[in-house]
């Protein structure tokens, strides 16, 4: 029997609930796998092979290799886990949110400090806030 999801409604977000946590658990565990250093000499020389060594599906796979870290999330990757992705192309945590959002490192970063985005128009889908699909991505990284 399926629970009853109301947080499914909030705008731009995807729950890390049991659900997506067993959806992810081969590509979160890959992710993990990129703290030994051995590991990620290994996977820089072949992504692919290194890939292909995982339990995890072909879509979340072209998902990794094209660092395309929401794609990653709606297939059940956990953004604390797919940091290790970005630590290992040398990036950091502040990048990749930024790329997530569509926006320069310097956007996101300014977006933070002054309090980050309003909840106005944000929290439900029938809302027409700023994290609504059709005002994503909104930052200059995003072409918008």
């Amino acid at each position: 029997m399926a629970l009853d999801k109301p947080y499914l409604d909030v705008p731009g977000t995807t729950i890390f609930d049991m659900e997506q946590s067993r959806k992810g658990y081969g590509l979160n565990q890959f992710c993990m796998s990129l703290m030994k250093p051995d590991n990620r000499a290994r996977f820089k020389a072949n992504e692919r092979a290194y890939l292909d060594e995982w339990d995890m599906t072909e879509e979340q796979k072209q998902a990794v290799l094209a660092r395309d870290l929401n794609w990653c999330i709606r297939t059940g990757g956990n953004i604390y886990f797919l940091a290790k992705i970005g630590a290992t192309d040398g990036k950091s945590f502040q990048q990749m949110a930024g790329g997530m959002t569509g926006m320069t490192e310097d956007e996101y970063r300014n977006m933070m400090i002054s309090g980050g985005r309003s909840v106005e128009g944000n929290r439900y889908m029938g809302e027409d806030g700023s994290a609504q699909a059709h005002c994503q991505p909104q930052g200059s990284a995003g072409g918008a």
